[in-house]
Parts: C-alpha cells; sequence; structure tokens
C-alpha cells in the first residue's frame, strides 16, 4: 500500500521539511534551531535560520491556522491542521529557551495490520491474535512512550473491525484516521479567551453513547475521562479501545491508577473496573528507531492491586 502524504503547505516555512516522506517530526527550538526526525531519533538541521521574533510569529500563525489563539495568556497551545498534522506551541516565559514548537507529521494513515507486519512492528503470530482479538470485539488498551506507534497501530486495529462497524473516535486533537467506512470523530474544545467553552473528553464521551457506537474508542486517556470510558466498556460496548502512555507493560497498572485517581476513583476501583473493562494490553516500544509490539498482556487482579501479565 503506498504512503498516503498529508497535506503540508498550512506549514509555512516548515513544510518543504515535512513534505520529505521519512519525517515523522519536526520541532523548532527558538534561535537554536531546526531539529527533524526521520525515524531514527531528531537530528539538527544546519541550515534553518530563524530569530526568536520568526520563530513566534511562526506559532502564533501556525495555531491561528488550527482555529486558536496564542499569547502571554494562553502560552502553550495544541492544533490539528488539515488531515491530521498536530502542532504544539509553547511561547516565553513557560519556555525557557525561546518559543517552542513541535509537529506531528502522519505517514501511516490508512496503512493495514498486515502493511504494519511488513515493516516489522509485529510479527506473525502478533498479527494473527491481533486481528482474532478485533474479530472476537475484545477491548483493546495500546500502550508506549510517546513516538512509539500507538496511533499508527490502533488506526490499523479499527481498519480490520466489520464494514458494518459504526466506529466513534474521541481525541484532543483528532489523528485517528482508519481506513474504514463507518468513522466518526469528535474532537474536545478548548476553553476560549474568556475561560470559558472548554468541550473535554469527558463531555464528548457521555454524548459518544448516545451516538449508538458499535466500537467506542478514546484517543488516549489522559485524565478523568478514564472513569467514563472504564463505565462505557463495562456496560455492553465491545470492541472498544484506547490508547495510554506507559513505559512498559508493567508500568500500566500504575498509570491507570494515577488517571483514576484524577477522577476521585480509588485504586482498588480502578483495578476492579479496568480488568473487566480491557480484555488485552498491547504494549510498543521504539528501539534504534524502529516502532515494534513489545509484548501483549492482560490485566488481572492479585487481592485488590492491578497487575498485567504476558500472554
Amino acid at each position: 500500500m503506498p504512503i498516503v502524504l498529508p497535506d503540508v503547505t498550512a506549514l509555512g516555512p516548515l513544510a518543504p521539511f515535512a513534505a520529505d516522506v521519512g519525517v515523522t517530526d519536526l520541532f523548532v527550538n527558538g534561535e537554536r534551531g531546526l531539529w527533524i526526525d526521520r525515524g531514527s531519533g531528531p537530528e539538527h538541521h544546519a541550515g534553518w535560520r530563524a530569530d526568536e521574533a520568526e520563530v513566534r510569529a511562526l506559532a502564533v500563525h501556525l495555531i491561528a491556522r488550527g482555529g486558536r489563539h496564542i499569547d502571554e495568556a494562553t502560552p502553550a497551545v495544541d492544533v490539528r491542521l488539515g488531515d491530521g498534522i498536530r502542532v504544539h506551541a509553547v511561547l516565553p516565559p513557560l519556555s525557557v529557551s525561546g518559543t517552542l514548537l513541535s509537529v506531528r507529521v502522519p505517514r501511516a494513515a490508512g496503512s493495514s495490520l498486515g502493511a504494519l507486519a511488513r515493516t516489522g512492528m509485529l510479527d506473525g503470530e502478533q498479527e494473527r491474535r491481533l486481528r482474532d482479538a478485533v474479530a472476537d470485539r475484545r477491548n483493546l488498551l495500546v500502550t508506549g512512550a510517546g513516538g512509539t506507534g500507538k496511533t499508527t497501530l490502533l488506526a490499523a486495529l479499527l481498519g480490520e473491525a466489520p464494514p458494518g462497524d459504526r466506529i466513534v473516535v474521541l481525541e484532543d486533537v483528532a489523528e485517528l484516521r482508519p481506513a474504514h467506512p463507518h468513522v466518526v470523530s469528535l474532537e474536545a474544545r478548548q476553553a476560549n479567551l474568556e475561560g470559558s467553552g472548554r468541550i473535554g473528553l469527558d463531555v464528548l464521551l457521555r454524548e459518544a453513547l448516545r451516538m449508538r457506537p458499535d466500537r467506542l474508542v478514546v484517543g488516549e486517556c489522559r485524565g478523568p475521562e478514564l472513569r467514563d470510558l472504564l463505565a462505557a466498556l463495562n456496560t455492553g460496548h465491545d470492541g472498544g479501545a484506547g490508547t495510554l502512555h506507559a513505559n512498559s507493560l508493567d508500568d500500566v497498572p500504575a498509570r491507570l491508577e494515577a488517571l483514576g485517581a484524577t477522577a476521585g476513583m480509588s485504586a482498588p476501583a480502578v483495578a476492579r473496573q479496568a480488568v473487566s473493562a480491557f480484555d488485552l494490553v498491547v504494549h510498543l516500544e521504539r528501539v534504534d528507531g524502529r516502532r515494534r509490539v513489545a509484548g501483549i498482556g492482560g490485566l488481572r487482579l492479585d487481592g485488590e492491586r492491578l497487575e498485567v501479565t504476558a500472554c
């Protein structure tokens, strides 16, 4: 399957770098320059020159293209440009080293599970197990550190769902683009300049439950919405999925407990609900630039504590 290239023209002076088919991330660190990640880690680009005023102007412009505003009152903002390009900007004084830009360029949109297997992200047995998990409507939690391919793998897994399934996807910033004929996406809304109008993932999740989803997906669990997702997956919504930042399979219980605490849930309550909500945990890692499935596990209770076991 050919790589789907997003329209990068909205990135202005960064567009020529993002247009390189191998580039996944761009970082502008104030006057210190531009770093480019082609899959093996960020590398400094010596030819880039911009002073602090130019970098700040670029940040303001890109954030405005995404429909938001950045200034000293709101110095850190995340937006989506076009078909899935994610731009995050931070201004001084929150940043002590000048205006910072982080750009994530989606490259594997529409990739099938088989295509990811051919790149080495997963082996044949893992591919078979994950296909079976989707077919059996098992609830999946995809974990890993930043940049390990959680969104890419989750999109591929959703693409394996039967075409008659209605998939409802909720994200802070819309990135998931499954190759599936019936996907509807909801994106969170940040507060306006007056501090009102915010609609978080927890609110979107409650709305999504009224949209008769066959598969309910939360792009990334990072706060109180975990409580609502656990509740939804414990009330008959099979075939759902979510992603979670975690350093290893062993770290997943602690991460779930920490997020549950933000919603006022005790560790035993998180453990009991998580065990019945998620059937499989799929953990990704990135080694020497390669993204791969490091392990597949399941959640279980040890007394009232949550544990994950490889399986």
